[in-house]
C-alpha cells in the first residue's frame, strides 16, 4: 500500500495500522493509531482482531512487513498490506502527524 493511499484512509478509520518495529523506535513515533505488534503481544492481538479489517503492516522501509504481512494472511487474516517505504517514509512525508509514546 502507498503512503498516501494509508494517510486517506486513515479518515475513516477502517483500517487497522500494526508497527512491528523496534520499541523505543514505536515510542519515539509512529503512525497515529498504530498497534505495536511484538513477539509479546502477538498471542492477545491475534485473540482480539478482527480478520477480516483491512491491517497494514508498517516496519522501518517496507521489507520486513512483507513477510509480517504474509504471516497474518497465514494466520487467516483476509485484507492484508505492506507499507510500501514504510514508517522512514511516511515520516518524510507527512512529518507533521507523526505520534510519540
Amino acid at each position: 500500500m502507498k503512503i498516501n493511499e494509508l494517510r486517506q484512509l486513515l479518515a475513516d478509520e477502517s483500517h487497522v495500522v500494526v508497527d512491528i518495529r523496534d520499541p523505543a523506535s514505536f515510542q519515539a513515533g509512529h503512525i497515529p493509531g498504530a498497534f505495536h505488534l511484538t513477539n509479546e503481544n502477538l498471542p492477545d492481538f491475534l485473540r482480539d482482531a478482527d480478520f477480516d479489517a483491512p491491517t497494514v503492516v508498517c516496519c522501518y522501509h517496507g521489507i520486513s512487513s512483507q513477510q509480517a504481512a504474509q504471516f497474518l494472511i497465514g494466520q487467516d487474516f483476509t485484507d492484508v498490506y505492506s507499507l510500501d517505504g514504510g514508517f522512514v517514509e511516511w515520516q518524510a512525508l507527512h512529518p507533521d502527524t507523526v505520534e510519540a509514546g
